[in-house]
């Protein structure tokens, strides 16, 4: 039976979704589906979609609820392969902006919100420019797997990083290696991690920190998406991975510049453990219908 989709289009530094109000649960998307919306020549185009639903109204959400009984909305997000994702840090500012726009929630400058995804409840602060999101805590995965990747001439150590989904962070030694990897093909990881990996390729400034604010530019490879303009996870994997090879006295604020634009990452002490704190902007672009088989 066919079915319209009611849309929005939005995106945070250019890592773009698509977004559909469901606040009982009865849309299901099948991966085709989600698949086909995503594909950017044969449907709207986007890196994932994000299904606004009631944490109460999906079996994902009965976690967030049990972590938190005032995550009403839960973050239902897929990647642009039709595959499963525990979280994502630019799709969960743009969420907000949805929300709001939708008349879904109350979230005023100030003002706070949790939100529940797969990686557990995320608090959300909204600012003028944008929202910073509180990631929770992140923690080292272990091991130095080696990196491949194409015009990339020398295979190099990354660094396992997890904050809510995971990640592996490679440095680079200049802007030629980071303008000429050609991530239209997949990073090859020695061990291949069994369920995928999100891979960060990184550079930092010169000088590394101005004052008090560590600098660096990176480029992404999504699990399940390829390569996108930004990743919201990715970038703050990224500060982490730098300030850990920078060692004593690095500093916990940190910009990152991405294809996409510029999000902030800062690190900061909490009750269990430190945390780390993801902001940035969040752009509604346009609505739409889409006609579904």
């Amino acid at each position: 039976m066919a079915m319209d989709l009611q849309f929005t289009k939005g995106h945070g530094t250019g890592n773009d979704f698509v977004l559909f109000a469901d606040p009982d649960g009865d849309i299901v998307l099948a991966p085709e589906q989600i698949a086909l919306i995503c594909d950017r020549h044969f449907g709207v185009g986007a890196d994932g979609i994000i299904r606004a639903v009631r944490s109460a109204n999906l079996p994902d959400g009965a976690a967030a609820l049990a972590e938190d009984a005032s995550a009403e909305w839960f973050m239902d997000y897929w990647n642009s392969d039709g595959t499963v994702s525990e979280m994502c840090g630019n799709g969960i500012r743009v969420y907000a902006r949805f929300l709001i726009d939708q008349g879904l929630i109350d979230f005023a400058e100030g003002d706070s919100v949790a939100i529940g995804t797969r990686g557990g409840v995320r608090d959300l602060q909204r600012s003028g420019t944008g929202f910073q999101v509180d990631m929770g805590r992140w923690r080292l995965d272990g091991g130095e797997p080696l990196v491949r990747a194409r015009e990339l001439e020398v295979a190099r150590p990354g660094l396992g990083i997890n904050v809510g989904n995971p990640h592996v962070v490679v440095a680079l030694a200049d802007e030629e290696e980071l303008e000429g990897i050609d991530l239209s093909v997949i990073p090859q990881l020695d061990p291949e991690p069994t369920e995928g990996v999100n891979v960060e390729f990184v550079l930092p400034h010169d000088p590394l920190v101005h004052d008090g604010v560590g600098r660096i530019r990176m480029r992404v490879h999504e699990r399940g998406s390829g390569e996108t303009l930004s990743c919201g996870t990715g970038a703050v994997a990224a500060a982490l991975a730098v300030r850990y090879w920078a060692g004593k006295g690095a500093p916990n604020d940190w910009r990152v510049d991405v294809p996409g634009g510029r999000v902030g990452v800062r690190m900061f002490p909490a009750e269990d453990g430190e945390h780390v704190a993801l902001s940035g902007p969040a752009e509604l672009v346009y609505d739409g219908v889409l006609a579904l088989a």
